[in-house]
């Protein structure tokens, strides 16, 4: 077997959407896998498919918030929110501090990983909507600025 009949094989199992391949054959193996992110992959297709169906039921009461004064902070990736480093220290953000645009206000833990959320305005904060262990998705509103 060349690396010809490898490209084929790994194209047939994209055809016809295999994760896995086993072939043992006269003492020759081999064993091919996908790995797939499923997370980048679910968000794309499963977001607005979510978010078409109620739309018209939700728009107003999602339009609602926006209408507050100020900017909003919003998550840039799925994960869960933590408003401090670790349960004991204390909070990035609390309201009534002031926040410049590369202020960390929180941390999103995505598949293990901590990632610092920086504010990107400047401004006072006076609303966080989120609690630590909160999950959040794409584009949910953390904080409120003015």
């Amino acid at each position: 077997m060349d690396i010809k009949d490898i490209d084929g094989l790994i194209a047939k199992m994209e055809d016809k959407s295999l994760k896995r391949l086993v072939i043992k054959k006269n003492g020759f193996e081999i064993e091919l896998e996908r790995m797939c992110n499923e997370v980048v992959a679910a968000v794309p297709m499963v977001a607005p498919v979510a978010a078409a169906a109620p739309a018209p039921a939700v728009a107003p009461e999602a339009a609602a918030p926006p209408k507050k004064s100020g900017e909003v902070i919003t998550s840039p990736i799925v994960g869960t929110f933590y408003a401090s480093p670790s349960p004991n220290d204390p909070p990035y953000a609390k309201v009534g501090d002031r926040v410049e645009r590369e202020s960390i206000v929180c941390i999103i833990e995505a598949m293990k990983v901590m990632n610092e959320v920086k504010a990107g305005v400047s401004g006072k904060i006076v609303e966080i909507l989120m609690k630590s262990g909160d999950p959040v998705e794409y584009g949910t509103v953390m904080f409120r600025v003015e």
